[in-house]
């Protein structure tokens, strides 16, 4: 593997991946417990989950290199335009391409009456993932972040995913979206944390900025545990088998995660948990999953 090919790869942010096809199996689960289920729209549902997330990556790497947020003093991992590994123009041509195969996989939605309806959330994606960071208006500097990371990833993922099969939409399915969707914003969040000191230099007000490292805290202890009681509603309302109760061993990490981030008072330590947080929401998710079916 050549140097630009590892670059692209570093810049498509794949440990993001797990996070962002959580909503996609949630909301396939539970189409398959109802009776509904296509292995072809699956398959297309991950490939533009997954193609939009690598976008948002793309855009996020851009956006910030641009406007001079990703500098020196920044905690985490350097990003492409950052390090000089990839020019703006390259980045821009990668978000294109990115754009045009986003748009391209959303037309794979064989039942054409709803064909307008996908292609309009496809759009909103796909400008949502940009507008992040690129811009004046940037709506992940003005505090915003956590909101659409919360429709995008938990009820758009969850509940689109669910509708794409049953072509309906039930009360029931939010529960788990609401679940996928704060864990999401927790990795949004955390990752505003532990960059909340260079952000606020920047000028870039994140949530953990305007909030402060006190009650950032607070907030992330509400994202993880209205996660958990989202989930232990579904369950207590859709009991069907023990297995329901799978994803309950998510819930381990899932503590370990929040004792260690009450107790952090470091901001460049929050960089490993990142990953954990992630990789525990993938976890519940799949367990979550697998009890739906194998029940």
């Amino acid at each position: 593997m050549n140097q630009k090919t590892k670059t692209w790869l570093s810049a498509a942010r794949l440990r993001t991946l797990p996070l962002s096809v959580s909503g996609i199996l949630a909301g396939s689960a539970m189409a398959y417990r109802a009776g509904y289920f296509d292995r072809t729209v699956f398959v297309l549902a991950l490939l533009t989950t997954v193609s939009f997330q690598v976008l948002s990556n793309f855009a996020n790497d851009y956006g910030d290199g641009v406007k001079g947020t990703d500098n020196d003093r920044r905690i985490g991992p350097a990003r492409a335009l950052q390090s000089g590994l990839l020019t703006a123009k390259e980045l821009k041509n990668g978000i294109v391409g990115m754009v045009l195969l986003s748009l391209l996989l959303s037309f794979g939605e064989k039942y054409w009456s709803f064909s307008l309806l996908f292609i309009g959330l496809a759009i909103g994606s796909v400008v949502a993932a940009i507008k992040y960071t690129v811009g004046d208006k940037a709506y992940g500097y003005q505090g915003l972040g956590d909101v659409f990371v919360f429709l995008f990833f938990g009820l758009l993922a969850v509940v689109g995913s669910y509708f794409l099969f049953a072509k309906t939409i039930e009360t029931r399915v939010f529960f788990p979206a609401t679940a996928i969707g704060l864990l999401s914003t927790g990795v949004l969040h955390l990752n505003n944390m532990r960059d909340r000191i260079p952000d606020a230099s920047a000028g870039k007000n994140t949530l953990a900025v305007l909030l402060g490292a006190k009650k950032a805290k607070y907030y992330h202890t509400f994202l993880i545990l209205g996660a958990m009681v989202a989930m232990l509603v579904f369950v207590l309302i859709e009991f069907e088998s023990y297995a329901d109760w799978l994803f309950m061993i998510a819930f381990i990490p899932m503590a370990i995660h929040l004792k260690t981030v009450l107790k952090n008072q470091v901001s460049k330590n929050l960089d490993p948990e990142l990953k954990k947080l992630a990789l525990s929401t993938f976890l519940l998710a799949l367990l979550f999953a697998v009890g739906l079916v194998w029940g």
